[in-house]
């Protein structure tokens, strides 16, 4: 739970599998990406410091060495800085090599990596990027809105995909995290939530592709499969519990 929430906190699950250091989340905007990379910044700088961190019990940090992040905007305009530009400057002082930049203890933050540029160029930038974090074994967390990325996460092998879930009746996020399936922007839905007028909406809607729709469609599917396993682990750990509450029971008996 962020720690400057209090109990507006929705609690989060994050988990990196052996051989999966990098993490890739996408979904909505406002949807609780950036305050997933904060989080989890904000828990390894407390563990390192030696403060209790606001988690459930079994919960486990590594050591890092450095923490990197690139969050927010960096425009300036004393510095002739664009908000691209920014972002480059940022990320190039990470891909220095060590120890100036990241290594195998290395966490890496990186929020909407490849924006502010045509997405082509920006994708084509982010997926280098990340080949050479990954070729240093660093730990990388990453949100983003490019279709390309959530493509790299799901067919590259050291990349877990994840998303923030969006509810569909309320056009409105829930902020949990969905591990292992990439989301949706939800972009037409928050604007109209936003007040954007039907009349552009509908427009809107005119202009995206029959590809982005069976991308859209995809994801769903595989939404609603995460959604299904997610229930039926929930009945195997009840179960689980029972089992071990019923032999207790005859241990104590005996």
């Amino acid at each position: 739970r962020h720690p400057l929430l209090g109990n507006r906190a929705v609690p989060i699950t994050v988990q990196f599998q052996k051989d999966h250091r990098v993490l890739i989340i996408t979904g909505p905007n406002t949807g609780g990406k950036t305050v997933t990379l904060k989080t989890i910044a904000l828990f390894a700088l407390l563990n390192q410091s030696g403060f209790p961190i606001p988690a459930a019990e079994g919960t486990y940090l590594p050591l890092f060495t450095n923490i990197f992040a690139d969050i927010g905007d960096e425009q300036s305009l004393d510095q002739s800085l664009s908000t691209f530009s920014g972002h480059m400057k940022n990320i190039g002082q990470m891909l220095r090599e060590p120890p100036e930049g990241a290594d195998e203890k290395s966490l890496v933050l990186l929020d909407e990596l490849g924006s502010g540029t045509d997405p082509q160029e920006g994708g084509a930038i982010a997926m280098a990027a990340l080949d050479t974090l990954i070729n240093r074994n660093s730990f990388v967390l990453v949100t983003t809105h490019h279709g390309i990325l959530k493509n790299y996460g799901y067919t590259h092998p050291t990349c877990i995909n994840a998303s923030v879930d969006f509810d569909q009746d309320t056009l409105s996020p829930t902020y949990r995290i969905l591990m292992g399936v990439p989301g949706e922007s939800h972009a037409l839905d928050i604007a109209k939530r936003s007040g954007l007028p039907q009349s552009v909406l509908a427009q809107a809607e005119s202009y995206m592709t029959n590809q982005q729709a069976d991308v859209s469609a995809l994801i769903k599917g595989l939404n609603a499969k995460h959604e299904e396993l997610a229930v039926l682990e929930k009945e195997f750990r009840e179960k689980e519990r029972h089992i071990q509450d019923k032999w207790r029971k005859v241990d104590l008996k005996d």
